[in-house]
């Protein structure tokens, strides 16, 4: 569990389950992230093999991540946590 420990590793594995996305693009879409912990969280996904980062030699550089097989494996849980926030969500709200 302490993989997916934090605020944000959940939500950045969420957002790159729709695919493919470049660093400032998934900054913006992971809303209230900042880019020095972006880039950590990413780095800690990609060194336990989560993520797969991609350098373009463009200028400036262009820096592209994606799951991989294996942090695909992962996006189900993930689906199912979300159902079960939205239910719980649903059930308080009706309290």
């Amino acid at each position: 569990m302490d993989l997916l420990a934090g605020k944000w590793k959940i939500r950045i594995i969420g957002t790159l389950g729709f695919g493919p996305n470049y660093f400032m693009s998934l900054q913006r879409q992971v809303e209230g992230i900042g880019s020095k912990m972006l880039s950590k969280e990413l780095q800690e996904l990609e060194v336990n093999g989560l993520v797969k980062r991609m350098v373009y030699d463009t200028k400036p550089v262009t820096v592209k991540y994606e799951l991989t097989p294996y942090g695909n494996t992962i996006a189900p849980i993930i689906d199912e946590m979300a159902k079960w926030g939205e239910i719980h969500r649903a059930k308080i709200l009706q309290e």
